[in-house]
């Protein structure tokens, strides 16, 4: 419930305006899962839990919406979005398309600096106290993301506004959810390395090749969940 959440605690730049900041603290919520995909958006909950008014509220529940994070239902205001299972296979889809293809343009333009920077990225993650847990990926955003650094090193405009705009929180959103997959953080780091291997070593084709198998084993694993939240429900009620 929105009135049991702890505001994430995020600095507030001397030139952030209140809007923005409450818009960073919300999408942090959202994507982190701490508002559920689903839950109805009460204005007056959450002018209350993040000590603002109305105004700048609505201008930061306007950009969640151009997110995907928050859609409008008719005769029910916001809620939190909430993607089937078609859906999300459909996101996945598109990732491992356009990914796979920002990977093989990254492999043939990025700088050798690029490439130290985004190896020093791995080591990062692999320090996280999550990863070294075993509980989940490490999850921060923008040049910190493997994926927004490759997606950036392509060099590619139209395909860097699509993955690290329109859709990034959205996917953000369901990588976060679904990164505690037990084997799956472990499975992804060295995914990752041989994805980078492959940038380093200017082989675009491989590197193109690695990535749609790392998106495409998130998707099975997506699928895996839902199929097992079905069989669940029907031994539940009793089904065959």
């Amino acid at each position: 419930m929105l009135d049991q959440l702890d505001p994430p605690v995020i600095a507030q730049d001397d030139s952030e305006t209140l809007s923005e900041n409450v818009f960073r603290r919300i999408q942090a919520a959202i994507v982190k899962g701490e508002i559920a995909p689903g839950s109805k958006i009460s204005e007056p909950e959450l002018a209350r839990t993040y000590g603002i008014s109305r105004g700048p509220l609505r201008e930061a529940i306007h950009r969640l919406e151009g997110q995907r994070l928050l859609v409008r239902v008719p005769h029910v205001g916001a809620r939190v979005v909430s993607l089937s299972h078609a859906e999300l296979l459909e996101l996945y889809e598109i990732r491992e398309s356009l990914e796979g293809m920002a990977c093989r343009l990254a492999a043939e333009r990025m700088t050798l600096e690029e490439i130290d920077e985004l190896r020093r990225v791995l080591e990062t993650h692999e320090r996280d106290a999550a990863f070294q847990a075993g509980v989940g990926y490490y999850q921060q955003e923008g040049d910190f993301d493997f994926h927004y650094r490759i997606i950036q090193g392509s060099g590619n405009r139209t395909l860097t506004q699509m993955l690290c705009g329109e859709l990034y929180q959205l996917v953000r959103m369901y990588r976060i959810q679904f990164s505690t997959t037990p084997n799956r953080p472990r499975q992804a780091f060295a995914e990752h390395h041989r994805i980078l291997d492959a940038i380093a070593d200017r082989d675009g084709e491989l590197a193109e090749l690695l990535m749609r198998r790392h998106i495409g084993a998130s998707k099975r694993n997506i699928a895996r969940h839902y199929q097992d939240g079905t069989n669940q429900t029907a031994t539940e009620r009793g089904e065959s």
